[in-house]
């Protein structure tokens, strides 16, 4: 059975990155910036070109995780300190909703996507990568790292990419609020 492995998007050649997005579908178009935009910007408007060299930039930080089946590039987590994520950070319903906590807070991270390569989903790729998001987040300092999964069975395939409940479960993490009925905060305090 061949292994996932997981590494920081800072020690990975951007072509990796790049092949799990692939060069089309959702991801492809959104090269994980959908929640990095700040409140100028507007996601539809913005050109997919400086999307993808935004996540170049991003990516060298490192921001995130890439996930390897034996030596093949196969899946991409987003992880970093919360305030990173400009379009989550001014949302007013998820996560927020109910919760006190400082929004600004670099000491929590947060995981705000995952993409699993076409071909080879379905095979644990996603969970590993929700595994290694806690040592990583610890590694960088973080005093927590929160998810956002999605709730309900009855979903968009394009909804999944902020993770699932059981996902975050086997992860570790625990459930801290439920600002609505399709989403929760998932988190692991450090």
């Amino acid at each position: 059975m061949p292994t996932v492995t997981t590494v920081a998007s800072n020690s990975v050649p951007f072509t990796d990155l790049q092949t799990v997005f692939g060069r089309r579908g959702a991801a492809a178009g959104c090269q994980c910036q959908r929640y990095k935009l700040n409140p100028r910007e507007h996601f539809a408007g913005f050109p997919v070109a400086e999307r993808v060299d935004r996540l170049r930039a991003q990516a060298e930080d490192p921001s995130g995780l890439v996930a390897y089946l034996d030596d093949e590039p196969v899946g991409w987590c987003a992880v970093e300190p919360r305030p990173a994520y400009h379009g989550m950070v001014r949302n007013q319903r998820v996560p927020w909703l109910d919760r006190t906590e400082d929004r600004a807070d670099e000491t929590v991270w947060a995981v705000t996507c995952f993409v699993t390569r076409a071909g080879f989903r379905k095979r644990g790729v996603a969970g590993e990568l929700a595994r290694a998001t806690v040592p990583h987040a610890r590694s960088g300092g973080a005093r927590a790292v929160e998810g956002y999964p999605i709730l309900t069975k009855k979903v968009l395939l394009t909804e999944l990419h902020v993770g699932t409940a059981g996902m975050f479960e086997a992860a570790g993490f625990v459930e801290v609020a439920r600002p609505t009925l399709r989403r929760a905060v998932y988190r692991v305090d450090l």
